[in-house]
């Protein structure tokens, strides 16, 4: 496998994860659920640990499709940029609910006010991160690209 290759293996992990993280996170404050909560939390935290090696292999990834005759420049640096943004505010998230979960592990039930803080974090992160993802998705499928980048 090259890192074209692991870099579309994983891609799915932040995109799948920060959603199912949201969701869990949603229906624990419907719940009123300290337990759906936290586990939430965690799962933000693993989300943006398990991102690190999907943002590390975008750049020798682009190494290996760089030559192709299908490549279109524009779009990797836009999925990049994009990229680059995206896993900073999922690390930024990741970090806030692992303060969180350190800050109030003895503190029952977990704070509404917090848990609505990172929901909106979350919320925003997860579109940022289907954003980013559609963008890289256009690099090889010219299906999905507006008619201007397939110029």
């Amino acid at each position: 496998m090259n890192a074209a290759h692991w870099h579309l293996a994983l891609n799915h992990i932040p995109v799948v994860g920060g959603f199912f993280a949201m969701c869990l996170l949603a229906a624990g404050l419907w719940r009123k659920s300290d337990e759906w909560i936290r586990a939430s939390l965690c799962a933000l935290v693993a989300v943006a640990v398990l991102a690190i090696p999907v943002y590390l292999t975008g750049g020798p990834a682009d190494v290996v499709i760089m030559e192709m005759p299908e490549y279109v420049d524009v779009l990797v640096k836009a999925h990049a940029q994009a990229a680059t943004a995206a896993f900073s505010a999922l690390v930024f998230v990741g970090l806030a609910a692992l303060g969180g979960l350190i800050a109030y592990r003895k503190t029952v039930p977990f704070p509404r006010w917090v848990a609505a803080a990172l929901f909106g974090l979350a919320l925003i992160t997860s579109g940022w991160l289907a954003w980013t993802a559609n963008l890289g998705g256009r690099i090889h499928h010219p299906e999905v690209r507006p008619a201007s980048a397939a110029e």
